[in-house]
């Protein structure tokens, strides 16, 4: 097992900066997976990591040596692509051979090692057939057996269940949780779909425009976004927001009203929004914690509004709601019979509220 570690490290690709002084640890034996849109520099750090490209500055550690010059065969790393990469004129069995043979293994090594590997991923009866006679979850396996065959410290995957429909996606990203844990490798995994990373990840770190906008577990980066990127992108739907005025009282603490409701953070976050001046905030709550009902609720943030929407999805429904010119979008196994244009009210639990400054947009939690 291997311990990662990148020290301020940035890639330049002529004037484009496509991460930007990254600083990150990835503990021996854990599954980290690197979460973005399309462009925001997360495979770039996984090839960075794989030693594919190499630091404009910065440097990169595996435990205490440094990595930073060396080749990917001197790193030692497993790379799994997005697109297998596999040679279509070699069977299953040499494709996962080619890079023991390139180390010039012995040969009945060399077989004993495919053999396990493909029982281990449960290939073993493909070993004799070519990449064009694969199903997309069958290549992928072959893929996998070809980046593990050669017992790499580090394991990378660049988003490698992208190809698979999305039942296959479900069944194939759980068999890879696993078989990480028995295997005990350290693993980076890249991915742009948020609900995968929550699913498989031990620690997830968030990546826009090549900077790291936050790094946690799955639950931390879900209950307690650090900023609103974070909290708008994780999330399916993501979390609601809506602009709020801060109010003074005549105590010290604040109220906010949101559109045509009004709530009391805890003193901690009063204290905060004081001290800092904070005036406006963005307030964001999740869809699952919006209460829709005919009514305002005692102890809740209750705002009117109208249903726009209402999208049945079996166990759950999902209704959206106009409040003057903002959407919000509710969550919920919903007993009441609504109907579109309806007047209701939305109910939220202030524990559940998160509040961000408009101008740094970050969670006023966070503060100092």
């Amino acid at each position: 097992m291997v311990r990662i570690k990148l020290d301020k490290v940035t890639k330049q690709f002529g004037k484009v900066v496509a991460v930007n002084n990254v600083s990150l640890e990835i503990p021996d034996g854990k599954l980290a997976v690197l979460l973005g849109p399309s462009g925001s520099g997360k495979t770039t750090l996984l090839y960075l990591i794989a030693g594919i490209y190499k630091p404009t500055s910065g440097r990169i550690f595996f435990d205490d040596n440094d990595v930073t010059h060396l080749s990917p065969s001197q790193r030692n790393v497993g790379l799994v692509f997005q697109n297998y990469a596999l040679y279509p004129h070699m069977t299953v069995y040499d494709n996962i051979a080619f890079p023991l043979r390139l180390k010039k293994v012995p040969k009945n090594e060399i077989d004993k090692r495919v053999q396990e590997i493909a029982e281990m991923l449960r290939i073993r009866e493909l070993l004799d057939r070519y990449p064009s006679q694969l199903s997309g979850g069958q290549q992928q396996r072959v893929a996998l057996a070809r980046a593990l065959v050669k017992n790499p410290s580090v394991l990378l995957l660049d988003e490698p269940l992208s190809n698979l429909d999305a039942l296959l996606r479900i069944y194939i990203r759980t068999e890879l949780k696993r078989l990480q844990k028995d295997l005990g490798i350290t693993t980076v995994y890249v991915t742009h779909d948020q609900s995968e990373a929550m699913a498989i990840a031990d620690s997830i770190t968030v990546i826009n425009n090549g900077v790291i906008q936050q790094v946690g577990t799955p639950s931390e980066i879900y209950d307690n976004p650090r900023n609103i990127f974070v909290a708008t992108f994780i999330g399916n739907p993501p979390s609601n927001i809506i602009r709020g005025v801060v109010e003074r009282q005549n105590n010290g603490r604040v109220c906010i009203k949101v559109a045509n409701g009004v709530f009391y953070p805890d003193e901690i976050l009063s204290g905060k929004i004081v001290k800092a001046g904070i005036r406006e905030v963005i307030v964001a709550f999740r869809p699952e914690h919006v209460i829709v009902a005919k009514e305002p609720l005692k102890d809740h943030l209750a705002i009117e509004g109208e249903i726009y929407a209402i999208e049945p999805l079996g166990r759950e429904t999902i209704i959206t709601i106009t409040i003057g010119s903002d959407i919000v979008k509710s969550v919920s196994m919903v007993k009441e019979a609504l109907t579109v244009g309806e007047k209701i009210f939305i109910n939220i639990n202030p524990k559940r509220i998160k509040l961000f400054d408009p101008e740094t947009e970050l969670n006023i939690e966070y503060l100092e």
